[in-house]
């Protein structure tokens, strides 16, 4: 196989070639070039897989020079010394042979033939060759890919597939490359560049591409044909296959799953490459359709194609292929007529070829072979016969580099190439070539000779050609030797011998004896750090090293000697560190905490700095250096986790357990010396100890432990420390006075902290969110920064510092995690002693003397002259502004300093004497303050005038007097620093001292101090040694901060218990309590409701005032103060029973039980009011609330009811629900009823107002007079809904709304309006929910009317009893009984009117007037009031009827016959009713109704009498019979009874008037049907319009449920298909024509509706048009679910150009309509479309956005259609074009969508039908298909192509012949368009079936109308000619 060359191809060598077939018999040396070259390439990445890094020599697919290249190349490495033989006749002879076996050539090639086949090579692959290939390896970011000859090629991530979506990368992976491809898998690739870049030497790479894109670049459907195999990425997953891509925007794809899933169990994902034979091609819809079965793809083989060019050619494809020629290495075949390919030697079809392989092709053998690559430039194409690649399978790898097989078979030996074997593997052999270079260690000259075919030989592996199955071995005796072979082999700590082939700026490149090259790090060339890494190594050198690390095929090695040395055992894994395991190791990385240790195979360790055995005060980087090699010892180790810990201290010391030192023990030590940053001690203990203590640790006070470190010398003594922490030998020490002092009390552990204790620590750490403090050991605890200090807005890291001094207070403590949490403030952390002032003072004295000590001249005993409270004389050397300087003749360079307040009111001069008193001495600076006040002089004067021994007992008494803890007054003498100097005057002047700071705030500014301020302060030492001789106190500021700390504070609360009694002063009154203060500054309140104890009275609080002490029993525990959280208030309470008996009931008030029951009687006191709710507190804990309409029911009152509550007020009601976890009731003012199954007074653990609707209605019940509030008032006579509770609403029947009968009893209410009412009833339903009747008659009990109404209706006085009389059952009626009522509903038949609430009554049609009425909706219109009398009653079943008429005929159930009548008299009169037998006609002027038999209505028949007559029409009759007995007369209506007739000539003023009045009543007859019938399309509204077109008629109005719209959505003309079509298809001929009559009526009607609704509309709107704003409203509240009112008001504010007022009223209309009139809401929705789309800013947003809220609101498919139906009829094309095509994926399952697509694509004469019509019919369900084709055939005849209609009809006919709906349609369609010899011919086919004769007879029936209306005689006669034939067939 070809190593990378760094030769270009067309470079010629300039050393000679060996001849192939005579190799030389002497053994040559390279030349110094070569050498240089080989040695250059011997670092390259190869390209072969598996194959070592050094390639190991030649096989056959090598070219000659190449053959030499790698031969040198191996000799070279290996140090063989060859000769080279001159041979000047054999190198010219080679030229040729190299040309020729290294490069390709193409089938064009004219002349001899040529004598190699073509291999691909490196020297010859270049861009743009397709080649086939086996993923060799799948990684993250690339895929391998074993390409013919061993090359290997790389694939990017980019380049793996093309990006056939926008959304396909958005979630890509990580691993979405193994996702898509797998090892093993054929892919057929391109490729792109070839990386030869001479900058990295010896790196050749091919890079290589599989997108389709380019694969298929020259494929299109013209070239594609069936059984084609093609390749194609899987674009989606539908539910019955796939959707292939192949790369190319012309075309696409598509896969059943049923072919998919018999063939494969590898699940298909988006982006998988798959494989198919191309079963069919659909070249209209550019749709290729695949199978892919894998048998068929592997069998199929490429048909031979006229003018097929290269470029289709693609690697993979099976071609039938004929044997041309035999070649030297290969044979050469021709394919596809135009094509030749040649096959080299190891793609034959015996994977075992003999020497004899080529016998076995004969000229002209046909043979099947794959295409393994193309090269488009030179033509070259090459092919292989192997039996794997052909069945389209990759051959299989049986064998792995570095195994080594016995007894493999020698199969062909190839003279001066090498040996072909045969290895035994299994299941099956494998073939393996071993290269003439790898048959032995020494020159074999003659291969023939040394090896025998059928001989055997042991063979090691040296690598894999996937493509081809072929293994490369070697037989050297030295492969066999060596412990590397492969990098397999390699393992961590292997000590090797490798040669050093390269050098570089990162290291140096080595190689073993194998081959195998590995790494070695510059860092690990040596010990040391070297910076010339070319002077350490040579080229050529071969040096020892040590293997650290192999992973994928990168191999680490060292050449520290002290780890090729060492004899210790490994780490090169995490489990292999067993604890005290001694290896050796390099540090990684030096921290200041410790040390990275790095180990074999990339294990890392880590160890402490108390383990790295340094020095005390030493840092790890002054002793240690990076890649240094040390000897480490394991202590622990966490495989699971990767950790490993390990110390370089290797045999620990090991002491006696009492001489080990403990953390938290007291030590002493002597300072060793002194670094930067520590202290060095020797601790003074039996074992020999260091210690180390850092500057922070020296003192408390951060200033003092700086100067400490500044004067410490080696030698000082340190009597106490605290051992901190120990790491290793050396101890953590602390100097610290807080934590020597208090070293027993800190804790250790987490066991030992007790949450709400102050603990001494020091701060560790600090970090944006808070700081760490630390105690003994590492136990550190967290300080959140909230809790850092009193100021939260203060920065812990500008108030605190690393190891400062603090005290902490554990707020938290987790045992789980161990952790806990901490706070800082100052409230309540302070100190409770003088221990931080008292060491500023001790410190100051061991810094003063160590200064002493470091001068030359100290003076040791100065401050003992100088002891506070001695009198001293000195000289004044100065006088300042700030004071006096004082000077001291013995001692020159102590001074002294008097302040103004100390002058005592001397005035001083410079050289005076003064005697003074020492108040304060600074040892440290040698300054002393003192003062010239009598009070201090005079008193030691005093003193010093008496016997020494009256002195002595002067102080005794003096210091007697002050006793520990006791609180004093003090006045400040001088403010320092940080701490005053005090004088207590009670005291005798004593002199005290008192610190200004504390341990948590030593870097906030102290608090602020006069001379002279008088102070409380509590002494806390007295003076003695351990106090430097001072008097200390605690200042009083200080100690009352600590009192609020948890212990004081705890001490305080533990006083007061729940039931103590105290004396409590009044501070604050307010409404709903008292302010109290009592005890010790304590605050608590007493609650309103704990003044009494059962009663509540008005304003408990009247009789007290501020100031006045009362006694107050505690009732709770500290709460925190609403406004102040600083402030805690007690619950006090001064009820008398409490008062009396605290202690009895204490335990009782802790336990306070929420026990509320429902029904119970509580009171409590308003604290709020707002709109809805009167908010009441029933005790400190528990709320009530009353609804405002449970407060009164008089509409003032509840108007007012703000107004009514005040703040305080005392409401007593009952509880309505109980919610126990708010603590909250629900009250009303009256108590509850209750169901017999609910008892009252059971507790209701926790009830909600909505759930539980049978407790929150027990308040309401039969009789009650409740308020309540005008939710809506329904349209018509539906009444109106009250609100009565917040979520119950009752129901005001349309009766009952006032006393007397009003014609509008609405009047005067509007909806939010206060009423009162009465519960008339309230029923429950067996599903939970309930109902309220309410009444608001104010006649009723209990309903008092305010107001006197006069009644001014006479009418109404002389036909009623009394005018407030009501019907309240049907027991109160009795007939002849005088009744009013309000009409309901209206029909032909009559009307129904209401009298009372559960009662209705029936009038006929007969009985509402005494004469006619032409329309009884205008006449009596719903809501009418109308005064009757009972005709009769039935209780049983509650059918009341009633008369409108006066007169008794109503009740004469027989008509009367005149004697005016005569036979044949001419009578006129209106149509009562109409029955299928005949028309009873009212005659005029009389009560006689005749009857005209449906025989006498015409001279022709009549098939449907309904649709030719109406009930009230006025028509002419002949008197026919008079039957006087019977009361029955007999009519005629036809024409042949009044020709020649003057009488039925009418005067022509009434036949005028007969004819408007009966278009008239015909108009407004169907203008009823029509608002009361189901619309089956939407219509809208073009809001445009003239002014005069917006006035409405409120009576129509009211009726009018459906808006008459000018543009309706189905603009298919009568075409009425989808009643037309039955899916029945067995129909019997009388059923058919029923329903064709009633189909044609209905079609009149649809016709007809919209004209006769204008028609009425405009004639009604003549009479009364709404003129302004106020008659619109006025019209809207009495009809406001009418979308035609809400749309004239629109129109009627767009007339005024006022779009604005338009849009609101739109919207008050989406808003007011009632939610279940959906089409109401629609019409409304349209309208607001034609406003947007006309005014709105820019119209097309504007329109989409109301789309998208209607979509909300209503059925999304009749939106779409409306704004479609707007667009169209605006003409807004493009935007119509892009909502269809939304329309059509969106409801794909509708038919009416594609039909309105189809019909859009018609009008815009445009080509696109026919590939809608089959989307449509792939989308559709199946069952309307016909429905669909038949429309679409329809709408073909009418607007598109007639011809395509014919097929569309003639394909359903064909397969449902039988359906005489489709033919009655077909034949309908035919006949308009009025070819005669079409249509008969279409006849003719259609009475030949054979069909049932029902159906028979209504298509010759249509055929002879047909013939009837072309008046053709004999074609008619033909055509009952043949009806009569088909009867007689039937009946033989």
């Amino acid at each position: 196989m070809a190593p990378p060359s760094k030769k270009s191809p067309n470079k010629k060598p300039k050393h000679a070639l060996k001849k192939v077939q005579k190799p030389s018999e002497n053994s040559f040396k390279a030349k110094a070039k070569v050498h240089d070259t080989v040695r250059s390439q011997s670092m390259a990445l190869q390209l072969e897989d598996d194959v070592p890094d050094f390639p190991r020599g030649g096989a056959s697919s090598l070219s000659q020079e190449e053959f030499d290249e790698v031969r040198a190349e191996v000799d070279a490495d290996f140090g063989f010394v060859l000769k080279k033989k001159k041979k000047r006749r054999l190198q010219k002879q080679s030229h040729s042979a190299e040309d020729e076996l290294g490069s390709l050539f193409g089938g064009g090639i004219s002349g001899k033939l040529p004598r190699f086949a073509n291999r691909i090579t490196w020297k010859n692959i270049s861009p743009g060759m397709k080649v086939w290939g086996v993923i060799s390896e799948v990684n993250e970011k690339d895929i391998v890919i074993s390409l013919p000859g061993g090359l290997r090629g790389l694939v990017r991530a980019s380049e793996a597939f093309d990006h056939f979506s926008d959304d396909e990368m958005k979630d890509v992976e990580s691993n979405f490359l193994s996702s898509l491809y797998n090892v093993g898998q054929l892919v057929a690739c391109v490729v792109l560049q070839l990386d030869d870049d001479k900058k990295e030497k010896g790196k050749g790479k091919i890079w290589l591409s599989l997108r389709l894109s380019l694969l298929h670049k020259s494929l299109s459907l013209d070239v594609i044909q069936e059984g084609m195999v093609l390749t194609a990425y899987v674009k989606s997953i539908e539910d019955h296959g796939y959707i292939l891509h192949f790369g190319l925007p012309s075309f696409t794809g598509f896969m059943p799953k049923n072919y998919q899933a018999e063939s494969r169990a590898i699940k298909i994902g988006t982006g998988h490459l798959v494989q198919g034979v191309v079963k069919s091609l659909d070249k209209t819809h550019k749709v290729v359709h695949l199978s892919s079965d894998l048998d068929t793809v592997s069998k199929c083989v490429t048909r031979e194609l006229k003018g097929i060019s290269i470029d289709v050619l693609i690697p993979g494809m099976m071609v039938n292929a004929r044997v041309q020629s035999i070649l030297e290495n290969g044979i050469m075949l021709s394919f596809l007529t135009y094509f030749t390919g040649t096959v080299d030697l190891f793609h034959l079809q015996n994977t075992f070829p003999t020497s004899r392989w080529k016998d076995d092709f004969n000229e002209n053998k046909k043979v099947n072979a794959r295409i393994l690559f193309i090269d488009p430039s030179t033509r070259a194409v090459g092919l292989t016969l192997n039996p794997h690649l052909v069945q389209n399978k990759a051959p299989h790898s049986l064998v792995k580099t570095g195994d080594i097989f016995e007894g493999s078979k020698v199969i062909r030996v190839d003279r001066g190439l090498g040996l072909l074997l045969q290895i035994p593997t299994s299941p099956l052999p494998t073939p393996a070539y071993v290269g003439v270079s790898d048959v032995a260690d020494k020159e074999v000259r003659s291969l023939e000779k040394n090896f025998k075919e059928g001989s055997h030989a042991r063979v090691r592996i040296l690598g894999f050609k996937h493509l081809e199955g072929l293994a490369m071995g070697v037989l050297k005796t030295s492969a066999f030797e060596g412990s590397v072979f492969t990098h397999s082999d390699v393992k961590p700590g292997m000590v090797v011998r490798a040669k050093v082939i390269a050098i570089d700026i990162f290291g140096a490149i080595v190689l073993f004896p194998s081959g195998v090259k590995a790494l070695c790090p510059l860092r690990h060339m040596s010990e040391f750090e070297i910076s010339k890494p070319r002077k350490k190594f040579q080229v050529g050198a071969e040096l020892q090293f040590r293997v650290l690390g192999c992973k994928s095929k990168r191999i680490t090695v060292t050449h520290k000697k002290t780890l090729l040395k060492s004899k210790l055992g490994i780490i090169s894994s995490y489990a292999d560190a067993t604890e005290g395991l001694v290896t050796h190791g390099w540090i990684s990385k030096i921290e200041n905490h410790g040390c990275f240790v790095r180990f074999y195979n990339g294990v890392q360790g880590f160890a402490h700095r108390a383990e790295l055995g340094l020095e005390p005060g030493c840092d790890p980087i002054s002793m240690y250096h990076v890649e240094e090699v040390v000897k480490c010892r394991v202590i622990s180790s966490v495989p699971a986790s990767r950790r490993i810990n390990v110390s370089f201290i290797i045999t620990p010391t090991r002491v006696i357990e009492d001489n080990i030192v403990k953390v938290g023990s007291i030590v002493s030590g002597v300072v060793e010396r002194v670094t930067p940053h520590t202290v060095i001690v020797l601790v003074n203990t039996q074992v020999y100890t260091k210690g180390t203590i850092s500057p922070e640790h020296l003192a408390d006070n951060q200033g003092f432990a700086g100067l400490m470190k500044s004067v410490l010398k080696p030698g000082y003594q340190f009597d106490q420390l605290l051992v901190l922490d120990i790491e290793s030998s050396n101890l953590v020490l602390t100097a610290k006075y807080s934590l020597v002092n208090s070293a027993q009390q800190l804790p250790a552990e987490v066991s030992q902290i007790r949450p709400r204790t102050v603990v001494h620590g020091y701060v560790c750490n600090l970090i944006e969110s808070g700081c760490f403090v630390r105690y003994i050991g590492r136990l550190t605890g967290f300080v959140p920064r909230s809790k850092g200090m009193d100021d939260r807005s203060a920065k812990l890291s500008e108030i605190l510092y690393i190891g400062q001094s603090v005290r902490s207070y554990i707020t938290d403590v987790n045992g789980e995690t161990g952790r806990f949490t901490l706070s800082l403030k100052q409230s309540l952390c302070s100190s409770t002693d003088a221990s931080f002032i008292q060491e500023h003072f001790l410190l100051e004295e061991k810094i003063a003397k160590l200064q002493l000590l470091n001068c030359k001249n100290p003076e040791l005993n100065w401050a003992e002259d100088f002891s506070i409270g001695n009198v001293i004389d000195g000289k004044v050397n100065d006088v300042k502004d700030f004071g006096v300087v004082v000077g001291f003749e013995k001692y020159r360079d102590v001074f002294g300093f008097v302040t103004h307040y100390q002058l005592g009111g001397i005035s001083l001069k410079s050289g005076s004497i003064v005697r003074a008193a020492i108040l304060d001495v600074a040892k440290i600076e040698r300054l002393v303050d003192l003062s010239l006040k009598p009070s201090f002089v005079d008193r030691l004067n005093e003193e010093n005038s008496k016997v020494e021994t009256n002195k002595k007992k002067r102080k005794k008494e003096a210091h007697k007097k002050l006793e520990m803890h006791q609180s004093v007054n003090a006045v400040v003498e001088i403010v320092k620093d940080n701490y005053l100097v005090l004088s207590l005057p009670e005291f005798n002047f004593a002199i005290g001292y008192a610190s200004r700071t504390d341990y948590n705030t030593q870097k906030l500014p102290p608090r602020q101090y006069a001379n002279g301020q008088s102070v409380t302060a509590t002494i806390m030492a007295l003076p003695s040694p351990a106090t430097a001789g001072r008097l200390l106190l605690l200042l009083k500021s200080m100690s009352e901060v600590a009192e609020t700390s948890s212990s004081k504070r705890a001490k305080k609360k533990s006083s007061y218990v729940v039931g103590t009694l105290v004396q409590a002063e009044i501070t604050e009154i307010r409404p709903l309590e008292l302010k109290l203060k009592f005890g010790s500054s304590f605050q608590g309140r007493v609650h309103i409701t704990e003044t009494n104890d059962d009663h509540i009275v008005e304003d408990p609080f009247k009789g007290f005032r501020i100031g006045q002490t009362l006694t107050a029993a505690i009732v709770s525990k500290t709460i925190k103060s609403e406004n102040n959280r600083k402030n805690y208030l007690w619950e006090l309470s001064i009820k008398p029973s409490l008062i009396t008996g605290s202690k009895e009931i204490g335990d009782k008030l802790i336990n306070e039980d929420f026990s509320y029951s429902i029904g119970q009687h509580v009171s409590a006191f308003v604290y709020k009011v707002d709109k809805e709710w009167v908010w009441l507190t029933v005790s400190r804990h528990v709320k009530a609330k009353l609804y405002f309409l449970d407060c009164a029911c008089e509409p003032t009152e509840i108007l007012e009811f703000q107004k009514r509550y005040d703040v305080g007020k005392v409401i007593s009601g009952y509880v309505l629900s109980v919610d126990k976890e708010k603590k909250l009731l629900r009250l009303v003012l009256h108590s509850l009823t209750v169901g017999p199954d609910r008892i009252l007074g059971h507790k209701n653990t926790s009830m909600d107002e909505e759930s539980s609707f049978s407790t929150l209605i027990a308040h309401i019940h039969e009789g009650n007079v409740i308020g309540g509030r005008i939710s809506k008032i329904l349209p018509g006579v539906g009444g109106m809904l009250i609100q009565i509770d917040p979520h119950i609403y009752g129901k005001v029947h349309f009766t009952e709304l006032k006393d007397l009968w009003e014609s509008d009893p609405l009047s005067g209410y509007h909806e939010g309006q206060f009423v009162k009412c009465k519960v008339l009833e309230v029923s429950h339903s067996i599903k939970g929910t309930f109902h309220v009747d309410l009444s608001l008659r104010s006649s009723l009990g209990g309903m008092h009317s305010q107001k006197s109404i006069d009644i001014d209706n006479n009418e109404l006085n002389n036909n009623m009893d009394s005018p407030s009389q009501r019907v309240e059952s049907i027991e109160d009626l009795h007939p002849n009984m005088t009744v009013q009522g309000y009409v309901k509903n209206v029909t032909p038949k009559g009307c129904f009117i209401m009298l009372c609430r559960k009662l209705d009554a029936k009038i006929l049609l007969s009985n509402l007037s005494e004469g006619f009425i032409e329309n009884p909706e205008k006449d009596f219109p719903i809501g009418k009031l109308v005064i009757g009398k009972l005709v009769s009653v039935e209780p049983l079943s509650k059918r009341v009827e009633v008369t409108l008429k006066t007169t008794n005929g109503s009740s004469a159930q027989k008509s009367y016959i005149n004697d005016s009548f005569k036979v044949g008299e001419i009578v006129y009169g209106r149509i009562k009713r109409i029955e299928s037998y005949g028309l009873f006609i009212t005659i005029d002027h009389s009560n006689t109704v005749g009857l005209c038999h449906v025989s006498e209505l015409s001279d022709d028949p009549v098939d449907n009498i309904e649709t030719k007559y109406r009930a009230g029409e006025k028509v002419t009759a002949k008197v026919l019979k008079v039957d006087k007995d019977r009361h029955r007369i007999s009519l005629g209506m036809k024409n042949s009874y009044f020709t020649g007739n003057s009488d039925i000539e009418a005067p022509s003023k009434k036949k005028s008037d007969d004819a408007v009045d009966r278009n008239d009543y015909k108009v407004r007859t169907q203008l009823t049907m029509f608002l009361e019938s189901d619309m089956s399309g939407i219509q809208e509204l073009d809001i445009k319009s003239e002014n005069g077109d917006h006035p409405v008629l409120a009576a129509v109005e009211a009726r009018a449920s459906i808006l008459p719209l000018e543009v309706s959505l189905d603009d298919i003309e009568n075409s009425g298909i989808d009643d037309i079509i039955s899916r029945d298809e067995h129909l019997d001929y009388e059923d058919t024509k029923d329903e064709k009559s009633k189909r044609r009526a209905k079609k009149k009607e649809k016709e007809e509706r919209e004209k006769e609704i204008r028609a009425a509309e405009e004639r009604l709107l003549e009479k009364d048009i709404p003129r302004n704003v106020d008659e619109f409203e006025k019209l809207v509240r009495s009809s406001p679910n009418s979308s035609f009112v809400w749309i004239k008001y629109m129109a009627f504010m767009l007339s005024l150009a006022d779009v604005e007022n338009a849009r609101s009223i739109a919207e008050r209309a989406l808003k007011t309509i009632n939610i279940r009139e959906e089409a109401e809401k629609l019409n409304i929705w349209v309208a607001y479309f034609n406003l947007e789309n006309e005014y709105g800013n820019p119209p097309e947003e504007a329109v989409l956005k109301i789309f998208q809220r209607a979509l909300q609101y209503c059925d999304p498919k009749k939106v779409h259609l409306a704004l479609l139906g707007m667009y169209e009829r605006t003409e807004q094309h493009k935007l119509a074009d892009e909502l269809l095509n939304k329309m059509i994926r969106k409801f794909k399952h509708s038919c009416k969508v594609w039909l309105r697509r189809i019909q859009w694509l018609l009008k815009q004469n445009l080509d696109e039908v026919q590939s809608v019509v089959k989307r449509a019919v792939l989308c559709l369900p199946r069952y309307k298909h016909i429905k669909f084709l038949s429309q679409t055939a329809l709408l073909e005849f009418k607007c598109g192509v007639p011809d395509r209609g014919r097929s569309m009809f003639e394909g359903m006919l064909r397969e449902y012949p039988k359906r005489t709906d489709l033919w009655s349609i077909y034949l309908d369609q035919e006949v308009r368009l009025g070819d005669t010899d079409v249509i008969r011919a279409l006849f003719e086919r259609a009475i030949s079936l054979s069909i049932p004769p029902k159906k028979m007879k209504f298509l010759f029936k249509k055929y002879l109308e047909y013939e009837k209306s072309l008046g053709d005689e004999e074609r008619i006669e033909s055509v009952k000619r043949k009806a009569i034939e088909f009867v007689e067939n039937i009946l033989a």
